[in-house]
């Protein structure tokens, strides 16, 4: 009898669910409304009996399952319990003994960021490393690091907030977090947008930015390619501030591979190459020349990485 399991991504606006083989392959995936009434009290029944639909319609044995992994957006301790989910409306909530009660599955939890990591070492752009890094440019930038297969919680769930090392001293505008001059200020399409509008008007070079009525990430990633001399500059900033935060994070973990995620990855090699350059110039001999990847899986690297936090090793 073929043992599965299941892998869940819980976001603000939907969950992802799959049905996955112990070998990592997606037999089935299918997405619920997250309904974050009433504090999210509803959200983890809603999972359960999506999931219990889905075992009546492919005909599937409790026996079957070898369990549930999820991520939560949020700080998670002992693969359990999560610390707070702003977005969800969460405090602390013991997610896996109340999915296992309502399931009578075996359920592990984790921060989504780190999961997502987790699925790209599995079966996405860290396949075949055990010690990698993932960041995320989006919205904002995320990350999650990988060592010798297993995540990297920290004590408190938070390791890994990559987009919270300060990269530039001068900064004086606020990051959400708190703090100024935060990398994500400047990685995430966020950031780079905002440095397109302040160098627009400190800026008396020519650009193609000038003439679009509004500006996105991917339109000074385009522009740059073409040889548009601001928007080259914006990159190389990024890519800079990049390669010097990611320069810090190979000083403490060293990893094998770097895999970038995300919107903003859509860039492509334009993006790897110049943040591959800067890390070099800021990193110890000892730690240049590492792998840098594009992520594989997409949104889908919260689900796969969900049910590698059941079948494990």
């Amino acid at each position: 009898m073929e043992k599965l399991c299941f892998g869940i991504d819980v976001g603000g606006t939907t969950v992802k669910l799959g049905l996955f083989t112990e070998t990592g392959n997606v037999l089935d995936k299918w997405e619920i409304p997250t309904r974050k009434e009433e504090a999210g009290k509803y959200i983890l029944s809603d999972i359960a009996d999506s999931l219990k639909e889905k075992l009546t319609e492919k005909e599937l044995s409790k026996e079957q399952i070898l369990g549930i992994g999820v991520g939560v957006p949020g700080p998670v301790i002992e693969e359990s319990t999560v610390l707070e989910c702003v977005n969800l409306g969460w405090g602390i909530v013991n997610v896996a003994e109340e999915l296992k009660c309502l399931t009578g599955f075996e359920t592990k939890v984790g921060n989504d960021a780190n999961v997502a990591a987790l699925g790209e070492m599995w079966q996405g752009g860290g396949k075949g490393f055990i010690n990698m890094v993932l960041v995320t440019l989006g919205t904002g930038v995320g990350g999650g690091v990988i060592l010798n297969g297993e995540i990297l919680t920290g004590s408190n769930g938070a390791a890994g907030e990559i987009g919270h090392i300060t990269v530039n001293y001068d900064e004086e505008v606020s990051c959400n977090c708190g703090k100024q001059g935060c990398l994500e200020q400047f990685a995430s399409a966020t950031g780079i947008v905002k440095e397109a509008g302040r160098m627009l008007k400190i800026s008396a070079k020519p650009s193609k930015l000038r003439e679009l009525p509004s500006i996105t990430a991917k339109d000074i990633f385009d522009l740059a390619k073409e040889g548009d001399v601001l928007s080259v500059d914006l990159v190389e900033q990024l890519g800079r501030y990049l390669g010097l935060a990611l320069s810090h994070v190979a000083a403490v973990v060293d990893p094998q591979v770097f895999v970038i995620g995300g919107g903003v990855s859509k860039a492509g090699s334009i993006l790897l190459k110049t943040i591959q350059e800067h890390y070099n110039k800021n990193v110890m001999r000892a730690l240049k020349n590492k792998e840098f990847h594009l992520a594989e899986l997409g949104n889908d690297a919260g689900i796969f990485g969900g049910a590698k936090l059941i079948v494990g090793k």
